[in-house]
């Protein structure tokens, strides 16, 4: 039999890794769901065990780690690393029957929640979890099992399978378009209130700057208006009669066949970003694979 492991507390050790990331107490303990004081005392209780200082505090309330503090949080972020990989890797092994899928808030609710409903009834064996995040996926620490993502498709150590190119367009209700004054050509836009889309993972995403230089649309006030989070609000608002919002083929086109909205003329922008199916390169499960072909399909327009 091994030697017993002499380990210091563990809490504790998470604690001060978190704080040495963060360099203050009161971020790691936002990090944790825990007091900055909790966060204080577990590095306390675990400089008492070593008998020696990990930190110096600093006027400004951050820490800096001593010499012998940042050899320890070097090691101590490699061990959880590790620990929390092997976690991820065999919790998604023990959930064969689940499919974890991360994508943004507007991709979930424009597009796959209307169209899961398909997917489920050919697969009724998965059970289908869907995370609205627009934080990019961390497969070796999260549960997801694949991601949908905007972008340009350069995911480092990741397969990244193209879904749809994108196109951006102005959009608004019916009664706006043949109100007055009236909304037939995109100079007129002048006359018009824009709503724009603030979503901050897409700040170099299509605005109504980019687009109006873009269309060759000179007069407008192109960054008065409202401002949304997401771009399922700015379509709503657009559908209330509230103003114009730009939307895309794949986020909003969907609108456009019934009567909530309309594209008040045919002028269009190419999308510098397509949407994307990510997924870990090391391992492919067959329930992935089933919902990246079932993705495919859709965005193809060819699946049921």
């Amino acid at each position: 039999m091994g030697s017993r492991r002499r380990l210091p507390p563990l809490n504790a050790v998470r604690a001060f890794e978190a704080a040495a990331r963060h360099t203050t107490f009161h971020e790691a303990g936002d990090e944790l769901g825990v007091s900055a004081g909790a966060v204080a005392q577990q590095v306390k209780a675990l400089e008492a065990w070593f008998g020696l200082a990990l930190f110096r505090r600093l006027p400004s309330r951050g820490v800096a780690l001593t010499p012998a503090g940042g050899r320890y949080a070097a090691a101590a972020g490699d061990v959880l690393d590790r620990l929390a990989d092997a976690t991820a890797r065999l919790r998604r092994q023990g959930q064969d029957h689940v499919l974890t899928v991360s994508t943004t808030h507007s991709f979930a609710s424009l597009w796959l929640i209307p169209r899961i409903g398909a997917f489920r009834e050919r697969h009724r064996d998965l059970d289908v979890r869907i995370v609205a995040n627009n934080a990019l996926v961390d497969f070796a620490h999260d549960d997801s099992d694949v991601a949908i993502r905007h972008g340009k498709g350069l995911y480092p150590g990741l397969r990244s399978d193209l879904l749809m190119h994108d196109a951006v367009f102005p959009v608004c209700s019916p009664a706006l378009r043949d109100g007055d004054p009236p909304l037939r050509r995109p100079q007129d836009l002048a006359r018009h209130t824009l709503l724009h889309d603030d979503d901050p993972i897409d700040l170099d995403a299509i605005g109504w700057p980019e687009w109006l230089a873009a269309a060759g649309v000179e007069g407008v006030a192109a960054r008065r208006g409202p401002r949304f989070t997401h771009t399922f609000m700015v379509l709503q608002c657009a559908t209330a009669g509230e103003g114009v919002g730009l939307a895309t083929r794949v986020l909003g086109g969907d609108l456009l066949a019934g009567t909530g909205l309309v594209r008040p003329f045919p002028d269009e922008v190419p999308s510098p970003y397509s949407f994307f199916v990510v997924t870990p390169t090391d391992v492919d499960p067959p329930k992935v694979a089933r919902f990246r072909d079932w993705l495919v399909a859709q965005a193809a327009g060819t699946g049921p």
